[in-house]
């Protein structure tokens, strides 16, 4: 994958999507299964959800691990480098928070 020379366009490639910033947010507390994820983001399609994953973990935001079980069961957690985005995340967080505190 080629880059932006831009850092904040870096950072929307890998994260802009507003799926994958919901997915970090799940994830930073901890694992989780894909039906956990699919549950408490809401409102994402199973496909599309699929698609999110498989791109974060291509640019390695996060891991995914399959068991060897019947049926398999397959977990998802962030990477050091997916974690390292918290800042940001708590950065949103606090601009959101204000902007309702004090829209029109």
């Amino acid at each position: 994958m080629t880059l932006p020379a831009c850092p904040v366009e870096t950072t929307l490639t890998l994260i802009g999507d507003k799926w994958k910033v919901l997915i970090i947010r799940d994830l930073m507390p901890g694992t989780k299964r894909f039906g956990e994820l699919k549950k408490s983001i809401g409102g994402v399609s199973q496909k599309v959800l699929t698609s999110q994953l498989r791109q974060m973990e291509d640019c390695g935001l996060l891991t995914r691990t399959v068991y060897p079980e019947v049926p398999p069961r397959v977990e998802y957690a962030l990477t050091e480098l997916g974690r390292s985005l918290k800042p940001v995340l708590d950065a949103m967080q606090d601009w959101g928070e204000a902007y309702k505190a004090n829209s029109p």
